[in-house]
């Protein structure tokens, strides 16, 4: 009778009548209604499960670092959402098996060509380069007008001392971004032997000036040009806080804005004050597909490349005694042929 009761005592312990479930939302995994009801994939997969286990539970909705917080300390048994399953967070506590696979992604706000054009002509980076050039050609056509002043009629005919020095400047230009004239064209020694020096100046020149130009005009203003996570540190980016997303930035040594939640990234991104996001490539094409059903996010675009990959799955306190069973109706939930049209029904044309 007494290991009976002892038995029994056990087992309320060991297995609580009702779970405690944190959540928070992340559409499609989990989106809050106006009714505060909650669905969307991870709901839909965790009630299968309980279903499946034969257990009562209740959902409590917090912030994404809170809940991660009520794991620890024990405050909720299970987090379901949009979890990446990570080395840090198995530091105090564990994850079912991987449910959904994805990857981290960027997304930014396509430029219209006026836009475009108009960021290029008022880029500081060129007025600079401008005034570089300007400012040795007038050297260089100085130079020569006061070494081949009255010895060379071919190129100073101008009658006026304006015009002749109109002609000094513009055939600086010429040579600085050109590249060297006709050596027999200068009549002194001194021309002839700087016209060579210049002319492998010239050649480094205008090779410096291109590649400068190809790095601030395109770079800057051509989003398209982002092929990696380095290309992000010259553009102002935004992210979710105490995502994933943000911890992989830092650890690239990339500055950027954090924001509470999905909508309000999104919105900072179309409204112009970031340059590009990172987020989950399936939570980006997901938000930004249903945005342009109400008619927003129109110009906003996930580009076509993987950052790290995500594994997303339940996050459970340590210990947990229904690790074991909520694994089994995981597994055998995600071989069903209803688990793969739900993804269907989900993600198809998003």
């Amino acid at each position: 009778m007494q290991a009976f009761i002892f038995l029994c005592l056990f087992s309320s312990f060991a297995f609580p009548n009702t779970l405690k479930v944190g959540t928070y939302p992340c559409p499609p995994f989990v989106i809050s209604a106006a009714d505060n009801q909650l669905n969307g994939l991870s709901i839909e997969l965790w009630e299968q499960i309980a279903k499946e286990m034969n257990v009562e539970f209740v959902f409590e909705q917090y912030p994404l670092n809170h809940l991660l917080d009520a794991i620890e300390s024990e405050q909720i048994d299970i987090g379901v959402s949009c979890i990446s399953i990570t080395p840090e967070r198995e530091l105090f506590a564990d994850f079912t098996h991987s449910f959904y696979e994805t990857h981290l992604a960027i997304a930014i706000k396509k430029q219209s060509y006026l836009h475009t054009f108009q960021s290029i002509l008022f880029n500081p980076s060129l007025w600079l380069i401008i005034g570089a050039i300007v400012i040795t050609a007038g050297v260089v056509g100085a130079f020569f007008y006061r070494i081949e002043r009255g010895k060379n009629e071919k190129l100073y005919s101008m009658d006026s001392r304006g015009g002749r020095w109109i002609e000094s400047f513009i055939l600086g230009l010429l040579f600085i971004t050109r590249g060297p004239f006709n050596y027999f064209e200068f009549k002194s020694l001194t021309g002839r032997i700087v016209t060579v020096l210049i002319g492998v100046f010239s050649m480094l020149f205008i090779a410096s000036i291109t590649a400068i130009l190809a790095s601030k005009l395109t770079l800057n203003h051509g989003y398209s040009q982002i092929k990696s996570i380095n290309d992000l540190a010259n553009v102002q980016v935004g992210t979710k806080e105490t995502t994933t997303s943000s911890i992989l930035l830092s650890n690239f040594g990339i500055r950027h804005k954090t924001y509470t939640d999905m909508p309000a990234l999104l919105g900072a991104l179309d409204k112009g004050e970031i340059d590009a996001i990172v987020a989950d490539d399936v939570v980006l094409k997901y938000m930004i597909g249903h945005g342009r059903l109400a008619g927003h996010f129109e110009e906003l675009e996930v580009l076509p490349y993987q950052l790290e990959k995500q594994n997303y799955g339940f996050i459970i306190t340590e210990n947990n005694a229904y690790e074991e069973e909520i694994n089994r109706a995981l597994l055998q939930i995600r071989e069903s042929t209803k688990w793969r049209k739900t993804l269907v029904d989900y993600f198809a044309d998003k």
